[in-house]
């Protein structure tokens, strides 16, 4: 395989057009393609600090892998075989592309890492947390059910969701600030958001959810504050969340967990949710 088969583009939506059918045919194993073609489709390269970069692996007319490269130069590709994934760092190290990282599912992001250290003698260091990435099968109500009611927050509800999302980003030792200047550039401003409140309407829970893409939406951010954990929010606020993101269409939900955290692990499997691959992440 020729480093050279790759066809790399700046224009997402040229790479939507030659790769969108490849990628909404396995829409769970994608959702990082997916999900980061349509932020820079919404958004505009010029929201990003440089152009983010599109690839297409094409072979007897067949779209066969993609990636996508984010400034400063993070690479997220689909599935790649090992063959694959040399021939793509060899491609990108002969036109000088720096990266920082690569992330996807284990094997891919491993056999990248490898080979990236071949072709620019760069040092992969994988990092501590590891990723599960679920897929939802049929959604199971949690049992015990905690008393109390969902409810989806509106646009007037945006300094409530700055706080939940402030907390769950301290909580997961994520560098960003959140305020309502800053609130349009950051990750969490596409996603809708649904409170789990007692029965007096005390907030205990949330769970946001992406936008629906390729017939998929993402379930992402979900935190209960660790003082109120243990009382069935979390599973009543992921499930509700869950549903709304079928009522809303989705053909596929998926997630991500952490692995270091057996509980949440348990309580989506509990959910319906099933293992799609394990995820990584290696710093170079």
């Amino acid at each position: 395989m020729r480093p050279d088969d790759w066809y790399l583009t700046e224009d997402v939506d040229d790479f939507l057009a030659r790769a969108g059918d490849f990628l909404r045919a396995r829409p769970g194993l994608h959702v990082m393609q997916l999900t980061w073609a349509e932020r820079v489709r919404k958004r505009g390269a010029e929201a990003f600090a440089g152009a983010p970069l599109f690839g297409v692996l094409e072979q007897a007319g067949e779209v066969r892998a993609t990636f996508y490269r984010l400034p400063p130069g993070s690479l997220g590709p689909s599935p790649l075989t090992p063959e694959q994934a040399d021939s793509l760092a060899a491609r990108l190290a002969a036109l000088g592309h720096p990266l920082r990282s690569v992330s996807a599912g284990h094997d891919t992001a491993t056999a990248f890492a490898e080979a990236w250290q071949r072709h620019t003698g760069a040092t992969p260091t994988i990092r501590d947390i590891r990723l599960r990435l679920y897929g939802l099968g049929t959604l199971t109500p949690p049992e015990p059910h905690p008393a109390g009611r969902s409810r989806v927050l509106g646009e007037q509800d945006l300094h409530e969701v700055m706080f939940w999302c402030g907390e769950f980003a301290k909580a997961v030792g994520e560098d960003v600030t959140i305020n309502a200047d800053t609130w349009a550039d950051t990750r969490y401003a596409d996603k809708r958001y649904t409170l789990w409140e007692t029965p007096d309407g005390t907030p205990v829970s949330v769970a946001g959810m992406n936008p629906l893409i390729g017939g998929q939406i993402q379930v992402d951010v979900v935190y209960t504050p660790s003082h109120l954990r243990g009382h069935g929010y979390a599973a009543a606020a992921s499930a509700a969340v869950s549903r709304s993101a079928l009522a809303a269409g989705a053909k596929d939900v998926v997630l991500f967990a952490d692995l270091a955290n057996p509980t949440s692990n348990a309580l989506y499997q509990r959910l319906g949710y099933r293992t799609l691959t394990d995820w990584a992440a290696y710093d170079f």
